[in-house]
């Protein structure tokens, strides 16, 4: 399985980035798919989860309300609508596959996680 993120870039604070995480190799129909995010000299942290069946999301509390995931089965592809981004959101963005259905806070667990992809770099200008 390889994952493909891309989308990042550089904008100024409230602005918007969407980011796409193209799979390959297998189909994820029964996958969980993740983001998460690094920021230079901070550790890795959640911001974001959609199990394939069924659809059902799951969001960190610092991105409520102004994220979105989303996925196309038939382009074995993830989304990260980002809005009202803030400087603080600037990071190297991650997106994740897990081979095994996750329920609850387990979504939020990077070790849950078993392919990852190479990351997209995220930059908010104040």
């Amino acid at each position: 399985v390889q994952l493909q993120a891309s989308g990042g870039g550089l904008v100024q604070a409230g602005g918007s980035l969407r980011l796409s995480c193209a799979a390959s190799g297998r189909t994820f129909s029964s996958y969980n798919m993740g983001w998460f995010r690094q920021a230079p000299g901070k550790e890795r942290e959640f911001v974001a989860s959609i199990r394939w069946s069924g659809g059902s999301t799951f969001y960190a509390d610092s991105v409520k309300g102004r994220f979105s995931i989303s996925g196309d089965n038939a382009k074995n592809t993830a989304y990260l609508q980002m809005n009202s981004l803030k400087p603080e959101d600037t990071a190297v963005y991650y997106c994740a596959a897990a081979t095994r259905r996750l329920i609850n806070t387990a979504q939020a667990m990077g070790t849950m996680y078993d392919y990852w992809g190479q990351g997209t770099q995220v930059t908010v200008s104040s």
